[in-house]
């Protein structure tokens, strides 16, 4: 038998005689045929224990088939546990119910006294409870009594030999996989339950006739069901690519330098996995493009992640909802967690209005960042960065800090070609712009200070014009909404200044310096130590 990690923290808490062990897992079958070979093994377990079942149906059940009778309700099941003089592993299956399941429901303390009344009987005769359950849920009366025990979801191997039983079963004319391809299929299906991969791989071998490597799609989609369950994380589908985002060439090479970071030959080189990226500055810059365009570029899962639902709901719920969005993110590792607006989950952990709530959520998803294992690659953006307690911002959190600020000329040209492409590439109709190079210019030198949230938005301002006189679009519908636009760096500058200020000596400049053309829509100091900002050909001033 191959002694997994589980097998050996299990079997050391049951030979060193712990009381209560408790294995959140939705995989019974699993843990329980675990449990069972464990116990069957002298290297693991020194003294032979019996395995036995208990379920509010059928009552604390034998190996042998045999039921305890009288033994349906908790309290006399904890009695018959008692009264036994059997060395043995007691599984309980979901007991959380007793213990307050979905925290709207009181805890049963008749049953939690009674469990803890028997704990010297279990320590003294070599007894072990185990509960599984589908969720985590502990009496606070019990925390000290309990040890946690995670199960870990199937291996590659595991998968892999599932996948081979199914192909043994059908007609060989209707698959087409090599070795090869068999293990990608498995690799990526890592992250499923036993169940959920089955259901993946028939489900694929319904649509496709047969099993080919077509069937990963058919997975990622069963991905995508694990993750809507959590009702905390988002899976975002992007094809966009490295091209779509114009500019921040200093961090689009950080990035791509990452990329294939979880690869064997990654793991080979003893390449450690990066942890993720904190992306600050103005709004509207393209923080949130970036973490679509790496989710394509590095062919990874992209599971964004609403802090408004992490806090909502019932009291109390927060942590584990944290701990969920987590866990789910691990399961479909390699993957990458994009946290949208970070400081907006994290800004009031000072003024503990709220009961300590947000110190505790924050503290879970701090330690999770310092100590993960799994392949999960987090992006974290924030508009105000000042808000964001310290310790989140130190290095080991994350690899690197960016900050992005307004476009450069260059780079708002490049942003006017991808739109202007976008909307002409598949349009039936003759447009008179073109996205040529002094097109995108003129344009661009126009447009000082604006920021690509809203180039996007004039062009599809103009486009309405264009519409609306019945004709294509042109350069002078472009540059007629540009010159009604007021933009962000007008009404939020002292907020872009304080930004600035902060990130020089905290971040890397997602645009590379020698690319920033300070004149051109940007902040200049000036000798009366004010500002001056040129906007195409108005100019503005104003002091600290």
């Amino acid at each position: 038998m191959i002694q997994t990690e589980f097998a050996k923290n299990f079997s050391n808490l049951v030979n060193a005689g712990f009381p209560y062990i408790y294995i959140p897992s939705y995989e019974e079958e699993r843990v329980t045929v675990s449990i069972r070979n464990i116990l069957a093994d002298r290297e693991l377990i020194k003294n032979e224990r019996k395995l036995f079942i208990w379920t509010q149906t059928d009552g604390i059940v034998g190996e042998d088939g045999k039921q305890v009778r009288d033994s349906n309700e908790p309290i006399r099941a904890i009695e018959s546990i008692a009264r036994s003089n059997e060395e043995a592993v007691y599984l309980l299956k979901d007991f959380h119910i007793y213990f307050g399941a979905d925290r709207q429901s009181r805890p049963d303390y008749a049953v939690i006294r009674k469990l803890r009344d028997i704990i010297p009987d279990l320590k003294n005769s070599r007894k072990t409870v185990v509960f599984l359950s589908s969720k985590l849920v502990i009496p606070c009366d019990m925390e000290k009594e309990i040890s946690i025990l995670d199960f870990d979801l199937p291996a590659e191997e595991d998968i892999k030999a599932l996948l081979n039983e199914l192909i043994a079963g059908l007609n060989p004319e209707n698959v087409n996989l090599t070795e090869d391809e068999k293990t990608v299929l498995a690799r990526s299906a890592l992250g499923l339950t036993m169940q959920e991969a089955e259901n993946a791989f028939c489900r694929a071998i319904v649509n496709l006739k047969g099993l080919n490597k077509n069937a990963i799609s058919i997975i990622h989609e069963e991905k995508n069901q694990v993750v809507k369950k959590t009702g905390v994380l988002e899976f975002v589908k992007s094809d966009l690519n490295i091209d779509d985002i114009g500019g921040l060439d200093n961090l689009k090479t950080w990035l791509l330098r990452r990329n294939n970071s979880w690869s064997e030959k990654a793991k080979a080189y003893n390449l450690p996995a990066p942890k993720g990226v904190l992306i600050t500055g103005v709004p509207g810059c393209g923080k949130s493009l970036t973490a679509k365009a790496m989710s394509a570029i590095w062919g990874l899962p992209l599971l964004k992640l609403d802090m408004g639902k992490i806090f909502g709901g019932i009291v109390g719920s927060s942590e584990e909802n944290m701990r969920k969005a987590i866990s789910t993110a691990e399961a479909v590792s390699p993957s990458i967690l994009w946290v949208d607006e970070i400081e907006k989950g994290f800004s009031g952990i000072k003024s503990g209005g709220d009961s300590g709530t947000s110190a505790r959520v924050f503290g879970t998803f701090l330690t999770w960042m310092q100590e993960k294992t799994k392949p999960v690659f987090v992006i974290a953006t924030a508009n105000d960065i000042s808000s964001l307690p310290p310790e989140l911002l130190r290095k080991g959190r994350f690899d690197e800090i960016f900050f992005v600020d307004i476009p450069t000329t260059k780079e708002r040209e490049k942003i006017f070609s991808v739109h202007i492409n976008k909307i002409t590439k598949n349009s039936k109709i003759e447009h008179e712009i073109k996205a040529d190079e002094e097109t995108c210019r003129i344009l661009a030198n126009a447009s000082a200070g604006y920021v690509g949230a809203e180039i996007e938005q004039i062009v599809v301002a103009a486009m309405y014009e264009a519409f609306y006189a019945d004709r294509g679009l042109t350069k002078e519908d472009v540059l007629k909404c540009i010159s009604e636009t007021v933009p962000l760096s007008n009404t939020q500058r002292e907020q872009i200044l304080a930004l600035r200020e902060w990130a020089k000596e905290r971040a890397v400049l997602a645009t590379a310096p020698q690319d920033r053309e300070e004149a051109s829509g940007t902040f200049d100091r000036d000798d009366d130590d004010g500002f001056t900002h040129r906007q195409g050909g108005r100019i503005v001033d104003f002091d600290l």
